[in-house]
């Protein structure tokens, strides 16, 4: 007993360790992602303006207050979005390459996008100004429509397996529907569309940063509810069955919370790949755990701060130019993700 106790206090110290690290690793990202730029704000600059009130130049509130501490707090939530999102799928399907855009939803939203950019010259708004509230609402619209589609699936099918394949078709389908529009479509609505496709934490005023808040936390609530049962699914339909677990409730539960979070960042900031498949793996690597009360938290943590060094990344510092960030988190998300392909013997834990 001694002995158990003992195990039990180390894993729990080292647990806390490391949440202790990545939370403080996650602060200084933030404080360094908001100082680079094409203007550099030193980091007690931008504390001292914070805090007080009191900046140095009026130069630095306009552009630590209205443009990167809103981009910031957009690259932590969709780090959080698609790392939850990714982390479910992977334990609902027990597949370790499953990610947040599995059942289509990212396809869903990139469709809405683009019926409006690309289709506006058959539509009749060719040459319009479209805001980034147009484009997010589109998004929106997009993927909502192939979440309702993939729920009526889910009510007539029992086998996750089969509602994963159908889930990628949909993607595959919606995605041969864009290349058509995107044929037929105008030069500069498809330069658009292009450039919307790469991925951008940036441009988002506080009311959609405000927005995109309210549907992290609502997105994230079913997962509070579900831990448990994502434990227990870990070691089959079957025994999680035999625990009292609803397999219906939970597959609702997956749907609903992948929907919201996986749809609201790929209609706000586009598609951002990677970042879902390949943070859960390091957050089981770092905290050796399956439990999915420290694998949530962690991956959390983790997808943040990973988004927030590849959003820095991209920033090439001193330059105007910022780097597509779905170029950047594809650069170092397939690395990680091979690598973990290769040294881990996933069947211990899927």
């Amino acid at each position: 007993m001694i002995c158990i106790f003992i195990v039990n206090s180390m894993k729990t110290n080292r647990n806390a360790f490391f949440f202790i690290l990545a939370t403080a690793a996650l602060v200084t990202l933030f404080l360094i992602n908001l100082g680079l730029g094409s203007v550099s704000i030193p980091v007690d600059t931008i504390l001292s303006g914070l805090f007080t009130g009191d900046w140095e130049k009026s130069s630095h509130r306009e552009i630590i207050l209205n443009y990167r501490f809103p981009k910031s707090l957009v690259a932590v939530m969709a780090g959080i979005a698609l790392s939850l999102s990714g982390l479910q799928m992977q334990t609902f399907f027990r597949n370790p390459l499953a990610g947040p855009y599995v059942l289509g939803i990212s396809s869903g939203g990139g469709f809405g996008v683009a019926i409006l950019l690309l289709a506006g010259s058959f539509l009749g708004f060719s040459g319009m100004v479209i805001s980034s509230w147009a484009t997010a609402i589109a998004g929106i619209l997009g993927a909502v429509s192939v979440l309702a589609l993939v729920s009526l699936v889910a009510w007539r099918v029992r086998d996750s397996m089969t509602l994963l394949i159908v889930g990628i078709m949909f993607g595959a389908a919606v995605s041969a529907i864009i290349s058509v529009l995107s044929f037929f479509s105008e030069a500069e609505a498809l330069k658009l569309y292009t450039i919307w496709s790469m991925g951008s934490l940036g441009g988002l005023g506080w009311n959609q940063v405000g927005l995109l808040g309210l549907l992290l936390v609502i997105g994230s609530f079913p997962l509070v509810l579900a831990t448990r049962s994502f434990n227990a699914l870990l070691l089959g339909e079957t025994y999680s069955e035999s625990m009292g677990i609803n397999p219906v409730r939970l597959r609702w539960l997956v749907i609903i919370s992948t929907g919201i979070l996986a749809g609201s960042i790929t209609a706000f900031c586009g598609p951002i790949a990677f970042v879902g498949i390949a943070v859960p793996h390091l957050a089981r690597l770092v905290w050796k755990s399956a439990d999915h009360r420290i694998l949530f938290p962690g991956s959390a943590l983790l997808g943040a701060g990973l988004l927030l060094l590849c959003d820095t990344i991209g920033q090439l510092p001193g330059s105007a130019q910022t780097l597509p960030i779905n170029a950047v988190t594809s650069l170092v998300g397939a690395p990680v993700v091979i690598a973990l392909v290769l040294k881990r013997n996933f069947s211990k834990e899927f």
